[in-house]
């Protein structure tokens, strides 16, 4: 294994027991685009490789920038990219509601957030953004802000805003084993904060929705890009509080990058699969090009599905 990959695991059968559950959950606030295709090649390269499971999800919380056109147009690219999901498919998405959209059934995240709300882990908060700019610059890291607790303790009127934030107690850390980077500690009260779980408009937040999801649908193995391992540490932190047992594991792939060192974005319109595939790229050519975006021992050249899969057997090195 190359020093770039030592954070790896190597056999793959001795981390992923035959049975695990992951997921591969696009939001539809813009078309796939490669950064999507990359993750999608970890994803179901481990879990077919390794006797997993993929379940769809459409992560549409975020109603303001969420579009139906925009989720058709990723199942679309789904189909043709040959990325079939177990259980519910892309044409259960489409004949109508289905438990996979985050939209169809928002009560799942209010029941859970009024039982937090009871129990007194979860409070209303009625400040803006600016307002936690001002009280509270950015974390040491200088990547977000930290809420520092304003309306913890102020008894505000439940019905004075929807916005809800979750208690998270100073001290402890978050100790786990990234199956990619190895071992990790991060502090979800010194990175940020009481974590919001009901903005001010009413819409339940990824982090919130996602640990209510992963739970809800038995996820133990969550396989995401880099940009999110920040984050993990406050997905632990918030599983036993919604009644898990035990919190899923984590992989976290590399991302693809413009060659400024900036992330590819949906808002930018980068590489998207529909527009690769206009311009006479084949299926087989987008997985290859993926596989060697996203960290594989691959150089790049067009990969079956079979190939793809293949690339994830027990003696798998990849670069960061």
């Amino acid at each position: 294994m190359s020093d770039d990959a030592r954070g790896m695991p190597r056999p793959w059968r001795d981390v992923l027991a035959p049975g695990f559950t992951t997921r591969f959950a696009p939001s539809p606030t813009g078309r796939l685009h490669m950064g999507h295709v990359v993750n999608a090649v970890w994803v179901w390269g481990l879990a077919r490789a390794h006797g997993g499971r993929v379940l769809l999800r459409i992560e549409d919380h975020d109603r303001g920038r969420c579009r139906p056109e925009h989720e058709r147009a990723i199942l679309d690219d789904m189909d043709w990219l040959g990325l079939v999901p177990d259980g519910i498919s892309t044409a259960d998405l489409r004949a109508g509601a289905s438990p996979q959209r985050q939209s169809d059934d928002l009560s799942r995240y209010a029941t859970r957030l009024g039982a937090l709300e009871r129990a007194g882990l979860a409070y209303p908060c009625v400040c803006s953004r600016s307002a936690i700019a001002g009280a509270s610059p950015a974390n040491d890291a200088g990547r977000e802000l930290r809420y520092p607790g304003t309306c913890r303790d102020r008894g505000i009127d439940p019905s004075a805003t929807p916005a809800r934030r979750i208690r998270f107690e100073d001290g402890p850390v978050e100790s786990f084993v990234d199956l990619r980077l190895g071992a990790c500690a991060q502090s979800p009260s010194e990175q940020c904060g009481d974590l919001l779980a009901r903005d001010r408009g009413g819409d339940f937040t990824y982090q919130f929705a996602v640990g209510v999801d992963d739970l809800v649908q038995g996820i133990d193995l969550v396989i995401r890009g880099e940009d999110l391992l920040e984050s993990t540490g406050r997905q632990i932190r918030l599983a036993p509080a919604l009644g898990a047992a035990t919190p899923p594991r984590f992989l976290h792939h590399p991302l693809v990058r413009h060659a400024d060192g900036s992330k590819l974005s949906k808002s930018a319109g980068d590489s998207g699969v529909r527009e690769l595939r206009e311009s006479g790229w084949t299926r087989e050519a987008v997985l290859g090009r993926a596989a060697q975006l996203g960290g594989l021992p691959h150089d790049g050249a067009a990969l079956s599905l079979q190939q793809w899969v293949d690339l994830f057997g027990d003696d798998l090195s990849a670069r960061g």
